[in-house]
C-alpha cells in the first residue's frame, strides 16, 4: 500500500485555495496537510475549508518534520527565492506556473533540486485541457495534412486585479494564461524555434503590463504559430485555429474544468457541444466536413502523476528541464516586446 505524503501550500489566494488545495485532496496518496498564509482571514479560510494546519509564515512551515511536499502558490517573482529554500530544507516542490521570471532563475531552482535531491515540478495542468488535447490529436494523426499554422488565443475585457497588474510580480500577460499557451506551444510542435516576434499594446488601464499581446513563434519546421493575449477584447476569437495543407480546424471555448472546480465537483466538468472542433479537410480525394467531440481533459492527472512519483518512482510528466526551455521562449518573447524587433533562438 502506498504510503501518504503530506502536502503543504504556501499562498492561499484563488490559486491555493481554487486549484491546488482541491486537487491534492482528489490524488490518492497525497493528503493537504497544512498552508502558510501571512494573511490571518485566509489561514482562517484554511482551517474552515479543509482542516488543516496553518502557519504565519513559511519558515515555521519548513519546520515541520511532517510535511513531505511543498506547493508555492505566490507572485511569479517570489518562486525562486522560496522554491529554494524549500528545497534546501529538503522539501519537494511544486511551483505554480510561470516556474519563475527568466532561465537564470529557472537554472537555479533547477541546481537546487539537484543538489538537494528533492524533486521540482511545475504546475501545467493545461497539458490536460480537452482542446488542447482535441487539436494536438487532430493533428497528430494528419487530418489536415501538413500543418503550416496553428494560432491560440484567449481574450477577455477588464484589467487584472491585485498583483497580477504589477509587472513586476507577475512578469506580464505571457508569465500569467502565457505560460500555459507556451507550454502548450512546445509540446504541441515537433520542432525547435526559430525566431520569435511580439507585438505588445499598453493601452486604457492604469497598469504597467500590456493590454494585449500578438505573438508569431517561427519553428524550424516552418510551422508559424500564434499567441494572442488581450484584456482590452470585447469580442473572443475561436480558442484554436489550424491550417494544413489539406484541411482547416476551428475550435472554440475554454475548458469547463475551471468553473466545475470552483465549485467543488471537477467530474462535472461538461463540454459545450456549440465548442466542437470544426475540420474541414479532404480525405481520399473528397472534402468532408465533420464535428469532433473533445477529449474530455483531466486535470487530476498532474496531482496523481506527483502522487504516483514520489509514492512509486513513477516517471515526472512536467519535467522542469521542459519549462526552462518555455522560459527560454518567455525570455525571447519578452526581448521583442521590448525591443520591437524579431528574436534568433
Amino acid at each position: 500500500m502506498a504510503s501518504i505524503i503530506n502536502a503543504a501550500i504556501v499562498g492561499y489566494g484563488f490559486a491555493g485555495k481554487c486549484f491546488h488545495s482541491y486537487l491534492i485532496g482528489l490524488a490518492e496518496g497525497l493528503k493537504l496537510y497544512a498552508v502558510s498564509t501571512r494573511d490571518p482571514g485566509r489561514r482562517a479560510a484554511a482551517e474552515s475549508d479543509y482542516g488543516v494546519k496553518t502557519y504565519p509564515n513559511m519558515d515555521d512551515l519548513l519546520k515541520d518534520d511532517k510535511v513531505d511536499l511543498v506547493v508555492i502558490a505566490t507572485p511569479h517573482d517570489t518562486h525562486l527565492e522560496l522554491a529554494a529554500k524549500c528545497m534546501g530544507a529538503g522539501k519537494h516542490v511544486i511551483v505554480d506556473k510561470a516556474m519563475c521570471m527568466n532561465t537564470a532563475e529557472a537554472d537555479a531552482m533547477i541546481e537546487a533540486s539537484k543538489r538537494n535531491d528533492v524533486m521540482l515540478s511545475i504546475f501545467q495542468n493545461r497539458r490536460w485541457d480537452g482542446g488542447y488535447l482535441t487539436v494536438k490529436k487532430v493533428i497528430e494523426d494528419g487530418l489536415l495534412g501538413d500543418v503550416f499554422l496553428i494560432q491560440a488565443t484567449v481574450l477577455g475585457y477588464g484589467p487584472p486585479r491585485s498583483w497580477r497588474g504589477v509587472k513586476k510580480q507577475v512578469g506580464g500577460q505571457i508569465f500569467d494564461w502565457g505560460a500555459h499557451l507556451v507550454d502548450q506551444a512546445l509540446r504541441m510542435v515537433p520542432s525547435e524555434v526559430d525566431t520569435v516576434f511580439c507585438d505588445a499594446q499598453h493601452r486604457k488601464w492604469d497598469i504597467d503590463i500590456e493590454s494585449h499581446l500578438n505573438c508569431i513563434i517561427r519553428f524550424k519546421n516552418g510551422v508559424s504559430y500564434g499567441i494572442e493575449l488581450s484584456n482590452i477584447c470585447r469580442i473572443r476569437k475561436p480558442r484554436w485555429f489550424v491550417l494544413g495543407e489539406q484541411g482547416t480546424l476551428c475550435k472554440t471555448g475554454l475548458d469547463p474544468q475551471e468553473r466545475a472546480m470552483i465549485n467543488l465537483d471537477i467530474d462535472a466538468a461538461e463540454y459545450n457541444p456549440e465548442d466542437r472542433a470544426k475540420v474541414i479537410t479532404e480525405v481520399n480525394g473528397e472534402v468532408k466536413e465533420m464535428t469532433l467531440d473533445t477529449i474530455p481533459g483531466n486535470w487530476k492527472a498532474y496531482y496523481q502523476n506527483i502522487s504516483d512519483v514520489l509514492n512509486k518512482g513513477a516517471e515526472l510528466a512536467v519535467k522542469p528541464a521542459e519549462v526552462r526551455e518555455n522560459m527560454r521562449l518567455i525570455d525571447a518573447i519578452v526581448e521583442s516586446a521590448e525591443t520591437g524587433a524579431s528574436v534568433k533562438m
